[in-house]
């Protein structure tokens, strides 16, 4: 039996949970520019992440909405759209994977996945807060009042 025409890894797992699966380590990678996961699924999911980010570097409407439903979170979808797409000044290679030993339990091979350049994270802006306002005092219970009467 020959492996021709077969594309991907399957994981050991149905197609929806290895779909969350990916997406799930995916909007990780981007939010933190870095995790450490197995081997098999770091290069599983270089090739999907390479090609969203290859996509958001058009920075077009539609490749913004592709990015967001392919990785079904608006967050990771907008950072790497506004973010981190903009900073990579190469046309294609934008993460490394590095191998971290092996795991502890089964012994799996790890590896950490991480962007090539150093991506700057642009500051969350502060809202200033308003003036503070002076706490409300309360008046006074007059039912209390007339209960110490008595």
């Amino acid at each position: 039996m020959h492996r021709h025409g077969y594309k991907g890894r399957k994981f050991g797992r149905e197609t929806d949970q290895r779909l969350a699966l990916t997406r799930g380590l995916m909007c990780s990678l981007i939010k933190y520019q870095s995790i450490t996961t197995t081997l098999a699924r770091a290069k599983e999911i270089r090739r999907m992440t390479e090609k969203l980010v290859t996509l958001a570097k058009k920075g077009d409407l539609a490749s913004r909405r592709l990015v967001i439903a392919r990785l079904g979170d608006l967050e990771a979808g907008t950072l790497l759209c506004d973010v981190i797409a903009p900073q990579m000044k190469r046309n294609s290679g934008y993460l490394k994977i590095e191998r971290a030993g092996y795991r502890r339990g089964d012994n799996s091979e790890m590896g950490t996945i991480s962007f090539v350049d150093e991506v700057k994270m642009a500051e969350p802006v502060k809202e200033e807060k308003a003036a503070k306002k002076e706490p409300v005092k309360k008046a006074p219970a007059k039912k209390a009042a007339k209960k110490e009467d008595k």
